[in-house]
């Protein structure tokens, strides 16, 4: 019995397979999980920085860094920043950074990293 994706592609029509939760892992990186963590962290800070309504300039020496380094976070080019420092960065917007560390489940075969920003956050 052909499976459903085998089915659409007999017909002509494209399968659609659905994703692990992470881009970067699809795609094969193998700094998937760090590409992920800095990935959710940014989109944090670029939250936080256009929820307040600051410029690049303001934004820039409220994080402590030069204006080029906030335009390269606000378009997620992040291959300068470290995690660290993109949480330093977070605490520099008066937020708290949180880690975590708890036990695996059973029925995943790896730990992972995650980030989760608290709904309602400034």
């Amino acid at each position: 019995m052909a499976s459903r994706s085998e089915e659409l592609a007999a017909e002509g029509e494209t399968a659609i397979t659905g994703g692990s939760g992470n881009v970067f892992a699809d795609l094969g990186y193998a700094d998937a999980e760090e590409r992920q963590t800095k990935l959710r962290l940014a989109y944090a800070i670029n939250g936080l920085i256009a929820r307040r309504r600051l410029t690049q300039v303001t934004a820039a020496e409220r994080l402590g860094i030069g204006q080029p380094k906030v335009s390269a976070l606000a378009n997620y080019k992040l291959g300068g920043f470290s995690v660290e420092r993109l949480m330093t960065l977070l605490t520099a917007l008066d937020q708290d950074v949180e880690i975590v560390i708890r036990n695996k489940p059973r029925s995943r075969p790896v730990g992972r990293i995650s980030v989760v920003a608290a709904a309602g956050g400034r």
